[in-house]
Order: structure tokens, then C-alpha cells, then sequence
């Protein structure tokens, strides 16, 4: 089985209201496609029938979007509406799934908006990876420049000062994001591994 590898498809589903999202987005699909897989960038606000089903076939899908007023954008919103048409068919039925967001305040309720994420990944069924890492920036020895420097532990947050522009956006919150989606692409990995194992012995 040690032969098996199937560069697992990551498609990035985001919107961006002004273009800070769309570094951090960009960083995670940086991020996945060192870690080997082949990674796909999707805006919400554009999408087409040829994504939907690029979403389909997909491996793992990574929402984002920036946190407007307590939640995910309007037009994240109106994308999760739609997909009710996918749910219905299943199809995105054991996918894995993760998510990352941007704010213009330290908290800015972004984990209501990754749990927003985490609500729509469930009831289509995917699986949900996790930053997995421990909080930086908590101990007067550590550092705003520390990965993440805002503590969440549901997906990538970011912190972009709203007089800022997309240049703004703090670097330890790209690593993280980076390291978003490098963890994504190995968890993913090991997913489709192990189903193509499985499969085999069953033969």
C-alpha cells in the first residue's frame, strides 16, 4: 500500500469584500500546494456551474470569508444558501473541510464565523480539520509576530487594521493560514489513502 500518492484537490471557496481575504485565501492555497496537493481557487461571488463542479470533485473544500458584523459575509451567506442544492444529492457527503477569516479587530467574533463554517461542513456530511496549534502572543515573552498570534483553535484568523489595505495583512497571520493549508493537504492525504487501502483489500 506504501504506493499509493494521490495528490489530493483542494478547492478554496472564499469571498473577499476588499481584498484582504484574498491574501489570506491565497496564503493557504500556498500553503496546501507545498504540502503536494493540487489546489484550486474559488470566489463565492463568481462561481459558475464548471466550479460547482470543480466543488464536487474536490477532496476537501476550505471556506473563507471575512467577518462582517458577527458572521460570515452576505455574499458567503448566499453561497452556503445555494449549496442546499448539493446537500440534497449529497455531494459533498465525507469531504473533509476547514475554514479561515479576517476581521479588523483582535476577536471581531471571528469564531462565530469559523463555527458558522463548522455548521455548513456538517450538514453536508465533510469532516472538519482543525488548526491544530497551540495559541501564540499569551506570555509577556511572546510576540504578536508569533503563528497564531490570535489564539483560535477552529480555523485561520486574521487581523487586518481597517486603514489598512490588503498590504496590511500581518504576516504571522499568512504563516498561519499557510500552515492551514498544509495541514488541510495532509489530513486530506491520509483520507484518500486510506479509502484507496481499503478499497483494495476489498478487492
Amino acid at each position: 500500500m506504501s504506493g499509493i500518492t494521490h495528490a489530493p484537490v483542494v478547492s478554496i471557496a472564499y469571498h473577499s469584500g476588499y481584498g484582504h481575504t484574498a491574501v489570506i485565501a491565497e496564503a493557504v492555497r500556498a500553503g496546501a500546494a507545498e504540502a503536494g496537493a493540487t489546489v484550486h481557487l474559488v470566489k463565492v461571488d463568481e462561481i459558475d456551474d464548471a466550479q460547482w463542479e470543480l466543488l464536487g470533485a474536490s477532496d476537501a473544500i476550505i471556506f473563507g470569508s471575512p467577518t462582517y458584523m458577527g458572521t460570515a459575509s452576505g455574499a458567503f451567506h448566499a453561497f452556503a444558501e445555494a449549496s442546499s442544492k448539493v446537500w440534497f444529492t449529497f455531494g459533498w457527503q465525507n469531504k473533509v473541510a476547514a475554514g479561515f477569516t479576517n476581521s479588523g479587530s483582535k476577536s471581531g467574533d471571528k469564531g462565530h464565523t469559523l463555527g458558522f463554517f463548522q455548521t455548513l461542513a456538517a450538514q453536508h456530511g465533510m469532516s472538519w480539520v482543525n488548526l491544530g496549534l497551540k495559541p501564540g502572543w499569551n506570555a509577556t515573552t511572546a510576540s504578536e509576530n508569533d503563528i497564531n498570534r490570535l489564539g483560535f483553535f477552529d480555523g485561520a484568523a486574521a487581523q487586518t487594521h481597517t486603514d489598512q489595505g490588503p498590504e496590511g495583512v500581518h504576516k504571522a497571520d499568512i504563516a498561519t493560514a499557510e500552515h492551514l493549508g498544509r495541514r488541510v493537504a495532509e489530513q486530506t492525504r491520509v483520507l484518500v489513502a486510506g479509502r484507496a487501502a481499503l478499497a483494495a483489500e476489498a478487492v
